[in-house]
């Protein structure tokens, strides 16, 4: 391992331990829910959200350039259905790294909260372009065509490219039902 490698793992390390909390935690989430990181929603006391929101912002405050720390108050607003200060963090996140599949995902979920459906359309199909395998925006694709944009043939598209990827998880299963109700017309 070269000597940067190290030295960057190192700094890394002693920033984290210096901000007092975890930065790149990483937990499951609900299934319209970012993969990105944060706690699942209704997991932790709000006093344990507002410690962290608290501690991000004043990380943010010091280190405007600091990638992980926005993500982490961007999915700590999410958690605490804060979308629009969410849809900011996130947005400060991606100037940073324009890339990060799951942060344009988590983002795009936040806009459908708002009711941007065409910003969330947007970022997932970003998403996809960077990542043509990243299910999590192929599913949201899928949702917010065939629920808010009443498009069922872009929901077809995008959740049969998902089961093309996925066939046998429980969101693939998942997505088989709701194409199965999007053929019948039943929703």
């Amino acid at each position: 391992m070269k000597k940067e490698s190290i030295l960057g793992i190192v700094v890394a390390l002693i920033i984290g331990l210096l901000g007092g909390f975890l930065i790149f935690s990483v937990s499951s989430k609900k299934e319209s829910a970012p993969v990105g990181g944060g706690l699942p929603a209704g997991s932790g006391s709000p006093t344990d959200y507002q410690q962290r929101i608290a501690e991000a912002e004043k990380i943010v405050t010091a280190d405007p350039k600091n990638v992980q720390a926005w993500i982490q108050l961007g999915n700590d607003y999410f958690d605490t259905d804060q979308a629009k200060k969410s849809v900011d963090a996130y947005g400060k996140a991606l100037e940073l790294d324009p890339t990060n599949t799951n942060v344009l995902t988590d983002q795009g979920i936040m806009y459908r909260k708002i009711g941007w459906f065409d910003k969330a359309v947007a970022n997932f199909e970003k998403a996809q372009q960077i990542d043509p395998k990243h299910l999590q925006s192929l599913y949201n694709l899928g949702v917010v065509y065939a629920t808010d944009l009443k498009q069922p043939d872009k929901a077809v598209k995008a959740w049969t490219r998902y089961l093309e990827l996925d066939s046998t998880s429980p969101t693939a299963q998942q997505i088989k039902l709701q194409l199965d109700q999007l053929k019948s017309g039943s929703k």
